[in-house]
């Protein structure tokens, strides 16, 4: 979840109301968001060296509330200080629309592109500072790190229509980049940014491509190189009074997600939101964006009643859904629904169970009624694989010993071969890109990563005593997925001795609290009808040859091997530097 910092004192007095950090904390729960921290009761001196601010935890669903701006907004309709705003595009004055030309080329790397003028803005300092910091949120989490979505910003008085999209090789792309003095073509601007820390991370999304995106005015002067930077000559200042927005992108219904949430952010503070026209000859497609319309949809009133606990009327229904930002009206067609305008900053409103979750948030999560489910499937409760799990936990807890909880990734080596286990290249699940040797493999043994756990804290005095009760995972082709994971235990002393005796009573107290009799083998093979375990010994190349026993039980009438413990080999303990 993305968290947002906002000056305290300014959302305040947007709210019209200033609160207590309990207070708001309070409203933040009821509207669905998370108050993280008030600065104001810190004591970290980089918090104590600018104003108050409120961090504020955003779900990751929310891009509309992703500034300060979006916060403010959707807070005072919560609180019913004004109604969501109706956005609307206005037609330029000269009656001719900015135009962006797309050039085929541009489908081999970023085929999309969208935009939108705003004019007659006034920026102050703390809305340019949120114009550039919505930017950077959008990019790392909506736009995927610039790979899906990239968004350039340009000062429309400094260039000229109309504009083409186009792709070219790298060498013939020249211009200066943003904050910068020197003309650099393509390539020399990737070595140049290669050891940047901004803008180093995104060079891959286009650097081995033959082709670069582009966009150029109708003077050949370059506006930007998406998705890695604009071009100096048309940034955007203070002074900017109207601003070209385009945005160019992999993903059709993001790249409009993106345009809707930038006009319902920031076209408030400018005269006049103007549409751009796009004109893409190879694909036949002339359309003007953005589309500033609601999207129309249906919720049915006893599904929304239902699900909550309510039992309200349709009008009572409309009423609290203005809350969260909706226009909603009685179906004309059918009274058991309801007409729902979605506004153009809820993209995350997909279905009516959406439209219901904000009706329970309005109507407040603490009021609903509480009532047991009894028209659901089942009552919560635990799984019996974790409930047994949970039970042999505690009994070896109880008994002295330390739970650990290593990664379930490991190396091929440390699963098979510094166990003397061989690998048979079918048994365990591989990665198919793992970032590092250390992960390659989901484990098919517990044991690795209890040796590793010893290893990282010999330091400590013995004698260690750990175990872990968790999944291994394998592969198996009769599974839909391929795979399937099982629940083992595993338990691990390392002291001054052995501690073969101190396994083999932590192994006797767990199996008599599972309620299984320890028994001979004679009897377990010849009493068909006696249940319980027995151990004898096994020749296991994990462990120290004649000092291994399988764990044999007896149920039903038919033997099980279910483990198997001893002191490790020697050559075990080298691979993972253990004494």
């Amino acid at each position: 979840m993305p968290t947002i910092s906002v000056d305290k004192a300014a959302l305040f007095k947007a709210l019209e109301k200033e609160y207590t950090t309990e207070e708001f904390d309070e409203l933040c729960f009821e509207f669905g968001i998370e108050l993280d921290e008030d600065t104001s009761q810190s004591k970290k001196p980089e918090d104590l060296a600018q104003p108050p601010q409120l961090k504020i935890e955003i779900p990751a669903n929310r891009y509309d509330m992703l500034c300060f701006e979006g916060i403010a907004m959707n807070l005072r309709v919560f609180l019913e200080k004004e109604k969501l705003p109706k956005w609307t595009v206005t037609p330029p004055a000269n009656g001719q629309p900015e135009t962006i030309i797309v050039k085929e080329e541009t489908s081999k790397i970023r085929p999309l592109i969208s935009g939108v003028v705003l004019r007659g803005i006034e920026f102050t300092q703390e809305r340019y500072d949120s114009f550039i910091a919505l930017q950077d949120k959008l990019h790392q989490n909506l736009a995927r790190q610039r790979t899906l979505v990239s968004i350039g910003t340009h000062d429309l008085d400094t260039i000229k229509g109309p504009y083409t999209y186009e792709a070219l090789a790298p060498e013939q792309i020249e211009f200066v980049p943003l904050n910068q003095t020197q003309k650099m073509n393509g390539k020399q601007l990737m070595e140049f940014y290669e050891k940047d820390k901004h803008l180093g991370r995104y060079l891959h999304i286009i650097r081995d491509s033959p082709v670069y995106p582009v966009i150029y005015d109708a003077n050949r002067t370059v506006l930007s190189l998406p998705p890695i930077i604009n071009g100096d000559h048309s940034k955007i200042t203070l002074n900017t009074k109207n601003v070209l927005i385009e945005i160019t992108a992999l993903d059709k219904t993001k790249v409009e997600i993106v345009n809707h949430i930038l006009v319902a952010m920031f076209g408030g503070y400018a005269e006049s939101i103007e549409a751009i026209h796009v004109d893409s000859p190879h694909n036949r497609e002339s359309r003007d964006v953005p589309n500033l319309g609601p999207r129309e949809m249906q919720a049915e009133v006893t599904y929304l009643n239902e699900v909550t606990g309510l039992n309200l009327s349709p009008p009572e229904i409309s009423k609290l859904l203005e809350k969260m930002g909706y226009t909603v009206t009685p179906s004309s067609s059918d009274e058991k629904y309801l007409d729902v305008s979605v506004p153009i900053t809820r993209a995350d409103v997909l279905h009516q169970a959406d439209v219901m979750e904000d009706y329970a948030i309005a109507y407040g999560f603490n009021n609903l009624p509480r009532v047991y489910p009894n028209k659901s499937a089942a009552v919560a409760a635990p799984l019996p694989i974790n409930k047994l799990g949970d039970i042999v936990r505690f009994e070896a807890a109880a008994a002295g010993w330390n739970e650990v909880m290593p990664l379930i990734l490991c190396s091929r080596e440390e699963n098979f071969d510094w166990l003397n286990r061989k690998d048979d290249g079918t048994t365990a699940i591989t990665l198919a890109n793992p970032k590092t040797v250390e992960y390659q493999i989901v484990r098919t043994s517990l044991l690795p990563g209890l040796l590793k756990t010893i290893n990282s804290n010999r330091h400590h005095a013995v004698p260690i005593k750990v175990f872990e009760s968790s999944d291994v995972s394998y592969v198996d082709l009769t599974q839909e997925r391929k795979s399937r994971n099982e629940r083992h235990f595993a338990a691990a002393f390392m002291g001054k001795t052995s501690g073969f005796e101190q396994i083999h009573g932590l192994l006797d107290r767990i199996m008599a609290m599972l309620k299984s009799a320890f028994i001979t083998r004679e009897e377990g093979l010849q009493n068909v009808k006696l249940d319980g375990y027995w151990i004898e010994e096994v020749e296991d190349p994990t462990f120290l040859k004649g000092h291994s026993a399988a764990i044999k039980l007896n149920i039903g009438g038919k033997n099980h091997t279910i483990g198997v413990f001893g002191i490790l080999h020697p050559s075990v303990l080298r691979k993972f530097e253990l004494s």
